[in-house]
């Protein structure tokens, strides 16, 4: 497991390799904002590729540059494009640009925007094509670390990702994180954004992000984000889906989260759901077939989860059904890993969902750290910490908020064997969970676990479930 310390000076060596490296070849201008031709962007991309060595490109034309189709960069040698404050626009639903082999991938002061109007009533193609802004499909065989460093890029109105890495076997089908499903290359992924803003994206299609990883195999996911902004997000504002060995490390700073995960629209989904929409019965009192079925024929089935639990004769224990919202920033870790969080001076607020949702399974822990953050109207949890198997829950709250969420302020629980300590310093809250829940400590299982509170000022009352509560 990688600690902080030693994490802080690799991303340092990272970055000082895969974000500037020197060239032996003179960079290739762009000329003209014209879609194809000599200057062009996509002249210059083939011409690049064709380097197959570290290449760089200058935008020095004035402009928007209008594209019909994908630009891509097929090459595999690293790539750093300096635009001129460019918006690469489209009136079709393709993805903007892409890397098609895993190459790393530096962009400065571009812009991509779709043709936008995207939603559950407008949905993309249902094959599965639907476009997205920035793409970077790692190669199967691919090693060592895959960077992705955007510095004031913006992505909007794109049906499907706003920005998507993938090193996973089954492409977009692979979210989801729960198990690790689906297979990888051995490499690392890399993402460090500054000043990046992803708005109005993922509308056209179920399950679309901000800013989707996935990574399988034995690689982790590094995500930097600084003054960064995800907004207006069918789905998750950011998901990171890390399956199998591996770890997730976060650092976020001066950065925000805030009103994603309504593509499953409420007001158009909630007459579809059965009445009642969720029922218990006792042993042997009702059979599977004499609940109500998956829902169909509305306006994206894939919206509406079922849930079924069964006794041991087959009878149904319970059932329930809901509309399927997202959150604002979603981490899924399955297998041996952990994940690791610091989150200073950020704000997670309004998404439809939880503000943040970190899930662990397997051989693995959670810690997190949340410094001078704010967690504001979310429809659920405000800060939700879960570990299902045996590992530990490390969690640090210091100076931040949780203000008129729909569900506890925040919530750390391990369920497995391992432990949980909490620290809590100078938080603030109020007007959540309908004025019950502030905070909640659950160890489940074998372990130990600790909560130590103090300063601030909560409004509601601290639940605590087999660890030890001290401060108050």
């Amino acid at each position: 497991m990688m600690t902080f310390r030693s994490f802080a000076a690799t991303s340092v060596l990272a970055l000082t390799v895969y974000a500037g490296p020197a060239q032996a070849q003179a960079p290739i201008l762009v000329t003209t904002t014209a879609d194809s031709g000599a200057g062009s962007l996509r002249a210059a991309l083939a011409e690049a590729a064709a380097m197959d060595a570290p290449a760089q490109i200058i935008v020095t034309a004035a402009g928007d540059i209008a594209i019909d189709e994908t630009l891509d960069y097929p090459g595999t040698a690293p790539l750093s494009i300096f635009g001129n404050g460019n918006s690469v626009t489209t009136a079709a639903d393709v993805t903007l640009f892409s890397a098609s082999n895993g190459a790393d991938l530096t962009l400065r002061a571009l812009h991509f925007a779709g043709p936008g109007g995207w939603s559950i009533e407008n949905r993309a193609d249902a094959d599965g094509s639907a476009g997205k802004g920035i793409f970077v499909d790692v190669r199967d065989d691919q090693t060592g670390l895959v960077s992705l460093v955007l510095h004031d890029v913006s992505v909007s109105g794109v049906a499907n990702h706003g920005i998507h890495v993938s090193d996973c076997s089954l492409a977009d089908e692979c979210g989801g994180g729960s198990g690790g499903g689906g297979e990888g290359s051995p490499a690392s992924i890399l993402v460090h954004l500054s000043d990046v803003r992803v708005e109005d994206a993922g509308n056209g299609k179920f399950d679309a992000d901000g800013l989707r990883v996935d990574e399988r195999a034995e690689g982790s996911v590094t995500f930097i984000a600084h003054r960064s902004v995800f907004t207006g997000v069918g789905a998750d504002g950011v998901e990171l889906d890390e399956g199998q060995a591996g770890d997730v490390i976060v650092e976020v700073t001066a950065s925000a989260f805030n009103d994603n995960g309504a593509y499953c629209d409420p007001d158009l989904l909630a007459s579809a759901l059965p009445d009642p929409d969720e029922a218990e019965y006792e042993e042997g009192e009702v059979a599977e077939a004499d609940i109500p079925g998956p829902v169909t024929g509305t306006l994206d089935d894939g919206c509406i989860e079922r849930e079924v639990d069964l006794y041991e004769d087959g009878s149904v224990e319970a059932y329930a059904f809901g509309i399927d919202l997202d959150d604002g920033f979603d981490v899924d870790e399955a297998g041996d890993g952990s994940i690791h969080l610091v989150m200073d001076g950020s704000e997670i607020a309004r998404n439809l969902d939880e503000g943040l949702d970190f899930d662990e399974e397997g051989a693995g822990g959670i810690v997190v750290s949340i410094v001078r953050s704010t967690a504001t109207g979310n429809n659920d949890d405000g800060y939700k910490m879960s570990e299902e198997d045996a590992g530990d829950v490390t969690g640090t709250v210091l100076g931040s908020s949780a203000i008129g969420n729909g569900g506890v302020g925040a919530v750390f629980e391990e369920e497995g064997a391992g432990g949980v300590a909490v620290t809590i310093r100078d938080m603030v809250s109020y007007g959540n969970d309908d004025g019950e829940t502030a905070l909640e400590v659950v160890q489940e299982d074998d372990g130990a676990g600790s909560v130590d509170v103090s300063g601030g000022a909560m409004a509601e009352a601290t639940e605590v479930e087999g660890a030890t509560l001290s401060g108050l």
